[in-house]
């Protein structure tokens, strides 16, 4: 497994705050957030933070279900391969959502850092026997699982668009919604115009034009390198569909 320790291996020391995830940046919209402090003191000892490398692999596809986790920075991508062996990307994980398969044997997708990630992360078993144990847990799971079942809609909204110019304004959308912070703010996309193709099923010069045309009509702004800042939402979400 290519993962970098982030130096805490999970454990709560004595006298420590019963609720040590107070402070995580991604609590109030991650499925743990509903916990209470001994419930969450509890289930931060099981865990431990991960870091990844762009493109390294946490979970692969058809492997044992060993780690489930919360993503804390960067994003992730959810991959299947084909029987003729092509990859098929089927999702994106950003921060507070949750990866892996809480009960389940095997791994279903490959999931793999498209940026430099920051993860915490739970052994399955430990985990499902935590979520067996705390009544509290079954709502969380099935939040998380509606959830799951959203972003699949979401994910075929995007690939059912038919014109370049939606596919490549529906990702910029979803990626501003969840990584922006704040209207106006300038932040990185986690994909290159490559991945971006490899995403909408595009030519990488189709995904360029496209960008270069929104970036010329005023609606978004390229300061350089992956920076991007949505000037005109309402036209991004216009050229989107809707």
């Amino acid at each position: 497994m290519y993962v970098e320790p982030s130096g805490q291996d999970g454990e709560a020391e004595a006298g420590h705050d019963p609720s040590p995830c107070a402070s995580c940046a991604v609590r109030a919209d991650a499925f743990c957030g509903s916990l209470a402090a001994p419930a969450l003191g509890e289930l931060h000892r099981l865990g431990r933070k991960v870091r990844l490398k762009r493109g390294q692999a946490l979970i692969w596809q058809g492997a044992e279900s060993t780690l489930v986790g919360n993503v804390l920075e960067g994003v992730l991508k959810m991959s299947a391969m084909s029987r003729d062996g092509r990859e098929q990307i089927v999702g994106l994980a950003y921060p507070a959502d949750f990866i892996g398969r809480p009960f389940g044997k095997n791994s279903r997708q490959t999931i793999t850092a498209l940026s430099d990630a920051h993860l915490c992360v739970f052994s399955r078993a430990a985990f499902d026997s935590f979520a067996t144990g705390h009544a509290g847990m079954g709502e969380a799971l099935l939040r998380r699982a509606l959830d799951d079942l959203d972003g699949a809609r979401r994910w075929m909204l995007l690939l059912g668009r038919t014109s370049a110019m939606e596919r490549v304004a529906t990702l910029l959308l979803d990626a501003a919604e969840r990584l922006e912070g704040a209207a106006g703010k300038t932040f990185a996309l986690p994909f290159s115009r490559q991945q971006m193709a490899d995403i909408l099923g595009m030519a990488i010069e189709t995904v360029s034009r496209t960008m270069t045309r929104l970036r010329d009509g005023g609606v978004i702004a390229l300061p350089g390198g992956r920076q991007i800042a949505v000037r005109d939402r309402n036209a991004l979400r216009e050229a989107a569909g809707g």
